[in-house]
């Protein structure tokens, strides 16, 4: 494999959570690449004032809300005392902490690594996320006050990761909105390559402590119609909101083979940017996506013609779909080219998944590269018709699809962008020698 590094970081561990009850890579994979929907009705354990959601579009200017949504089953489950933590200050823990903790601890076990042994370890801990109204007003007396400032804390959603691990290495949630999680292995990578630490977790949570999201997009008329998130389709009205969490490992390749753990692919590249001025603060740019992806590319010493696999960002949104697809068939999609990269979404399978959605995306980029198969984005028999297909060699995944390794490698990217203007973009190169399925 190339690369600009001499020692490159790698991906040597990685965990999830997805909805449908998905907590294993196997169950993921097949739910992938099977081409499952994972979709459901809104949770009724979280006291959300469900048939106010649902009569929203009688309202004027409202649209209407959907039954349906990318929900964790467990996102009300914890073993506290597992994890150091007494009962009360658990349940005053926002439930991104405590997805968060156990998903880095399985990310662990993954890579071979004893989450036990680790006390005083000079690890980093870089973890996307988003505040996402759990719990009632810290400014109330309750039986909770006292645990609302670490328990509401952005920042304790990689905080918590550290102390419960006992991590010394940097420690930092990420906000940069539903490109959270990419920004957060990119910071990550590079404090591994500023000797920060010696190695890192990296990733990003999601749980809906309010339905506040549906509202928000129920006025702006941005929510998906029918309960489905139609990434780059012709019949996409709007999003679908969902919930997950992932976290990679990330260390040297030569501390990964020393230590036996796995190299699921290098980390060539990665790059994050903002819009700037010019429209509306949460429209996409596609000239900033466009420069971003050049710049990454570079960063990552490799040819645009050399990626088989896209992993876009697909929200299902009229608006920022075409846009998007009008950056990545620039910069990707080259109609002298016999045959393009395919490209995809998992929105498609489980919501917008928002602060995880680009590391939920990024692992289903490994266990396609591990598999060697393209798994497929529903609805994409549909493409949108704002974009010109026939000038470019972009093709969406409809079907699951061998990838074939350019001189035993496949090389995918991943995109995010965030509703506050923020971009990312990775390269990641998978070693075909290595395939082993998950």
């Amino acid at each position: 494999m190339s690369g600009v590094d001499v020692d490159p970081i790698v991906i040597a561990g990685m965990a999830i959570e997805a909805p449908g009850g998905v907590e294993t890579l196997p169950d993921y994979w097949a739910a992938l690449s099977q081409g499952r929907e994972l979709i459901g009705a809104f949770p009724r354990d979280r006291e959300w004032p469900v048939e106010q959601l649902l009569s929203l579009h009688r309202l004027e200017g409202w649209s209407r809300v959907s039954d349906a949504g990318g929900f964790l089953d467990g996102a009300t489950e914890f073993d506290p005392l597992f994890f150091g933590i007494t009962p009360r200050e658990a349940v005053s823990m926002d439930p991104q902490q405590r997805v968060g903790m156990r998903v880095a601890w399985r990310a662990l076990e993954n890579a071979g690594i004893d989450p036990g042994s680790l006390d005083g370890a000079e690890v980093g801990c870089f973890m996307g996320a988003s505040v996402n109204e759990y719990g009632p007003m810290s400014a109330a007396v309750t039986d909770y006050s006292g645990y609302r400032v670490t328990g509401t804390a952005l920042g304790a959603v990689a905080g918590r990761i550290s102390h419960g691990l006992g991590l010394i290495g940097p420690s930092m949630s990420v906000d940069t909105a539903c490109a959270s999680s990419l920004t957060a292995l990119h910071l990550a990578a590079n404090a591994i390559r500023d000797d920060e630490c010696e190695w890192a977790l990296a990733g990003g949570v999601c749980v809906m402590g309010s339905p506040a999201a549906f509202y928000e997009f129920s006025k702006n008329n941005a929510l998906a119609a029918d309960g489905h998130c139609r990434a780059y389709a012709a019949d996409a009205t709007g999003t679908l909101w969902g919930e997950g969490a992932g976290v990679v490992v990330l260390e040297r390749e030569s501390r990964a083979r020393e230590h036996g753990h796995h190299v699921y692919a290098r980390v060539l590249g990665t790059r994050v940017n903002h819009n700037g001025k010019g429209a509306p603060l949460a429209v996409p740019s596609s000239t900033a996506q466009r420069r971003l992806i050049e710049k990454t590319l570079a960063a990552a010493g490799v040819d645009a013609a050399a990626i088989g696999l896209i992993e876009g960002h697909g929200t299902g949104t009229p608006v920022g779909d075409p846009l998007e697809l009008t950056a990545l068939a620039q910069a990707y999609g080259a109609p002298e080219r016999v045959r393009g990269p395919l490209l995809g979404s998992v929105k498609s399978n489980i919501g917008h998944a928002q602060a995880a959605s680009g590391m939920l995306g990024l692992i289903k980029v490994l266990l396609c590269g591990r598999n060697g198969r393209i798994a497929p984005t529903l609805f994409a028999d549909n493409p949108t018709d704002r974009v010109d297909w026939d000038a470019t060699s972009l093709r969406l995944a409809t079907e699951l699809t061998p990838w074939e390794p350019l001189d035993g490698v496949r090389y995918g990217a991943v995109s995010s962008f965030g509703v506050a203007g923020t971009n990312a973009h990775a390269v990641l190169a998978m070693p075909a020698l290595e395939d082993l399925h998950v």
